[in-house]
Order: C-alpha cells, then structure tokens, then sequence
C-alpha cells in the first residue's frame, strides 16, 4: 500500500510536461469533526495518487484544509472523491486566478493539531458561531459605509504586495499573531463598527470572525471565499476591484497578480517590485522582495554573505549549511536586518506591473517565441538545461526565461550545449544547457526574442 512519493520533484516535473495537460490549481477548506485524522489522511492519498493530484493538505480533528493542483482531465472524479464526504458535499472549491502546471510537485498530506494554527485554548470557544459571509458586491458596498473598518487576516509578508484599499494589514508573521493585537486595537469598536474581514481563500476569517464575536464585536462580516473568489466574482459580473496588487499564494508561484498595480518595493533598492522569491544560499533560503536588476546583480541572493557562500563549491556550502533546520524560512518571513527597504507607505501605487504575456510584447519592436521549458540546473556552474519543443537556437541567440519566482530573464547564447556537446546550433527536440548566471526553476518557460521587421 504506497502512502508516500516515489518521484522526486524534477521527476515530476519532466512527467507533467511529457504529458502536455493543464493543471488546475485549487485550494478548499471545511470545518469539521474528523474522529480519527490519520485514517482520513490515508483514505485521501490512496485516492488522489491514482488521479496524479498533487498539493499540500492538512488535516485534523477540526476539519481540511487543502491547497493542490489537478489535470483539469481528472477534476470531475476528483470532486466526486471527496464529495463522498458529507461535510464536503456542494463544498466551494477555489480555482486559481492564475494556473501554474508545476505550481505542487508532491501530494504531501499531514496530520495536524489544527487546519489553521489559532493559538486559541479557551474551551468556551465556539467556532461555529462565525460572522456574515459577503460576496463581492456585497463586500464593495460595505466598504463604502464610513462605520467600516476592514482588518487583512493575513501576514505582513501576504499583504504588501497587495491588499484592499484602506485595510489594517497588521505587521504579524503568523496567524496566531494577528488575533489578540487586532481584537486589542479595535476594542473601543466593538459595538459601533462594521468589522470586515478577508484574507486568501476565507478559511483563517471563518475562525477569526467567530473569535471576534466571542470577543464581543458586534457587527462582524466576512469575504465569501477570500480574495480567490472575489476576483472570480469581480470578473464575472464587472466589478470594480476594490483590491489592488497581487495575491500571495502558498505555492511555487508566490502570487497571482489581480490588478497591475505595484505596491511593494524590492528589498534591496526600494524599486517599484512585488516578486517575491527565496535566497538562493540554502543555507538561508529567505523568503524576500527581488527587483530583475538586485536578482541579477546578487544573483538572487539577499545579502552579500550569501552572495560569498553561493560562489564556494558545494560541498563547502553543505558544510556551511549542515545541522541548520532553514526550510521554514521559505514563508518565514520576508524580515531581515539585511533588507534595507522593507516596506513602503500603506496602500500607495508605486508603479504599473507589465501587462501578461498575449496582450502586450514584452520588448518593443521584439516578439517572444516559445520554444521549450527548463528541465534541470546546476547551481555550482550556473547552468540551466532546457528541453526544445520547438524552433531553432544558436550561438548570439537572445533568450528569454521566464516563471513566477525567477520572473524575466534575459541571456544571450555566449556557448551552446546540445546534448551535453558543444555545439553552434539547436533544432527541437534536442537538450540544450546554456550559461544563465542565476538560478532558475523547473517551471520557467523558455522564449527566444526575435527582431520584428
């Protein structure tokens, strides 16, 4: 009985793409009694590793709570497998604004003491008891009343690069964190406020809004779905995005972009910039704000200290690095003596992002052609190895690498590798490696730039 992984992230990564299907990236929750959440957590894997799902679920004796990718082929027989459950029966599930085929590269299913770590003790405590759910019309409107005060349930390091306008975006790292400060700051507007709250996909607002009525509040509203379906809503029926900047996400792609306005700055220079990306030391792995010019200056490091250690041979960099437990640091937490510019003034725009790709070209008088995808990289040399699904390359090419975490990068072919031989030249479908000078992701895309005439 296989209750494990056998393929290893880049295994999963080359089979995702020898497949050609889209993916769907979903996250849901639901608060339930799960009597025994071990056996749940087994029933789950044995199902979905058949169906190729992947993601990352926890569950405990309050419930799910799961955000995971599924080929849109299987999505039908994925919803019948957990519609089995009768509290997940008619269940919302979120589809991402944005899709990223390699956006989970491993199903992981874990058994926690809570979906959502509330730090909450106090037996009297009744989670049912939860505020209004509002959709997004609903949600404007209430915005609009002056009696209004609207809280992001989320961390600092989520609502920086984007939130909605006028929101308390309290300066906290965990969830626990935000609960006791934000019912201690507003107390004196407990019975003549509107509390309005939000964050991702709804799940930590359905336990804060119950704790705020525990607490005392009055009138206490809650986003249906969270900024997810807001967006699917706003869409849909033509709303004005009272949300502005981008959405962070829990998964390889850091956030899906909701409107294009930039209200973050690169940590390291303080330009306009809200891509998030993680050190490339192992050894810190620190989750912070790069600018295209900082990545590619550090080569995507945080400090000049990391910056060092990514130069020396990697088995000096596992010596380096040998007995620290960093891997929580990928969401933790954005905050760094380090990091000269952390955050901007509240809510300002600080510039406009470039529209997607298929709306505008990214260079003017130059198109981007998709050629192929990358398929491994060497840290030590700096080397990425993409697979050729089309096209030609050669020697003076100028190439385009582009994904959610490393974002646009440009190199120009100065050596070719076909195969892992020198070479001048490359027709699809050959391997090619070439020299990038930064560390790049099994979910970038490869582009070559061509002159427009």
């Amino acid at each position: 009985m296989q209750l494990y992984n056998t393929l290893s992230a880049e295994e999963r990564s080359k089979m995702i793409d020898e497949a050609g299907k889209q993916r769907l990236t979903i996250s849901f929750y639901a608060y339930a009694q799960i009597e025994n959440p071990h056996d749940f957590r087994d029933a789950l894997f044995l199902t979905w590793n058949p169906l190729d799902v992947l993601g990352r679920i926890y569950v405990a004796n309050e419930g799910i709570n799961a955000q995971l990718s599924v080929p849109a082929d299987n999505f039908y027989e994925f919803k019948d497998s957990i519609e089995v459950y009768p509290f997940m029966q008619n269940i919302r599930l979120n589809i991402a604004v944005e899709h990223d085929d390699h956006s989970f590269l491993k199903l992981t299913i874990k058994v926690r003491d809570k979906i959502v770590a509330d730090g909450i003790n106090d037996p009297e405590f009744n989670a049912s008891n939860i505020g209004v759910h509002l959709k997004a019309a609903e949600f404007n409107k209430l915005l609009e009343d002056p009696n209004t005060i609207v809280v992001d349930m989320r961390n600092h390091y989520e609502s920086e690069i984007g939130h909605f306008v006028g929101a308390i975006t309290p300066d906290v790292d965990t969830f626990r964190e935000s609960l006791p400060i934000i019912e201690q700051e507003l107390s004196e507007h407990k019975q003549d406020k509107n509390l309005l709250m939000y964050c991702t996909g709804g799940i930590r607002c359905e336990k804060a809004s119950a704790y705020m009525k525990y607490k005392g509040f009055k009138n206490v509203y809650q986003l249906e779905g969270g900024i997810i379906e807001y967006t699917r809503q706003v869409k849909a029926e033509g709303l004005e995005s009272k949300f502005i900047g981008k959405n962070f996400v829990f998964d390889h792609r850091l956030g899906e972009r909701i409107t294009d306005d930039i209200i973050a700055q690169c940590h390291q220079c303080g330009a306009p910039c809200d891509n998030h990306t993680n050190c490339a030391n192992e050894g810190c792995h620190l989750l912070f704000i790069q600018c295209d010019s900082c990545k590619e200056k550090m080569q995507n490091t945080c400090s000049d200290e990391c910056l060092e250690i990514i130069q020396l041979p990697e088995a000096e960099q596992r010596k380096l690095r040998s007995g620290i437990m960093n891997g929580n640091k990928i969401f933790k937490k954005g905050k760094s003596d380090k990091l000269v510019y952390k955050a901007p003034a509240k809510t300002q725009v600080l510039a406009k992002a470039p529209i997607d790709e298929g709306k505008k070209v990214a260079i003017p008088k130059v198109r981007r052609v998709k050629i192929g995808k990358a398929t491994h990289y060497f840290p030590k040399a700096t080397i990425g190895r993409f697979k050729l699904a089309q096209g030609v390359v050669n020697v003076g090419d100028t190439l385009l690498i582009s994904g959610p975490t490393t974002g646009e990068q440009e190199v120009k072919i100065a050596e070719l590798y076909v195969n892992d031989q020198p070479a001048t030249a490359a027709t699809a479908p050959a391997e090619i490696s070439v020299k990038t000078g930064f560390r790049i992701r099994l979910s970038d895309k490869l582009y070559k730039l061509e002159n427009v005439v």
